[in-house]
């Protein structure tokens, strides 16, 4: 009786330890997605706010930086995902990578001084809707 009760014991904090063992791997990958996702869209909002006046070199650069680092992040997590979330991140991931590279070549090539402004501001709202239909879209429920 008392090895009934003892083994049971040990069953129920084996069971216990399992499952405090913690995430499975895919898991945490997708927290790790859905953090940088989130965190993409909280620097795109950041970088919309900007105007020309209040633009820095410094408060446009550690936006952009927080951003490609993120995607880095998106794109190392993504493998551990199962197959068909791992295809939906890649290819959202992939287009808004796309999209942030020919908005920066837009603006580097194709900016003048007296349009900075109007450029500026359609690159950005560009940035936004690009997050929106790529990234902003992931489920993360």
């Amino acid at each position: 009786m008392r090895t009934t009760i003892i083994a049971t014991i040990l069953l129920v904090l084996a069971a216990g330890l399992l499952t405090a063992c913690g995430q499975s791997k895919a898991d945490k990958a997708r927290d790790q997605v859905c953090d940088a996702r989130d965190d993409i869209g909280k620097q795109v909002e950041s970088l919309s706010g900007l105007s020309l006046t209040t633009a820095t070199k410094e408060n446009v650069t550690e936006p952009l930086e927080a951003i490609q680092s993120d995607l880095k992040t998106i794109s190392s997590a993504s493998n551990d995902l199962s197959a068909d979330r791992k295809k939906n991140v890649q290819a959202a991931n992939e287009q808004f990578k796309a999209s942030l590279s020919q908005i920066a070549t837009d603006l580097g090539s194709n900016l003048s001084l007296q349009d900075a402004a109007t450029q500026g501001k359609a690159a950005l709202q560009q940035l936004g809707d690009s997050y929106r239909s790529t990234l902003g879209k992931l489920d993360c429920s």
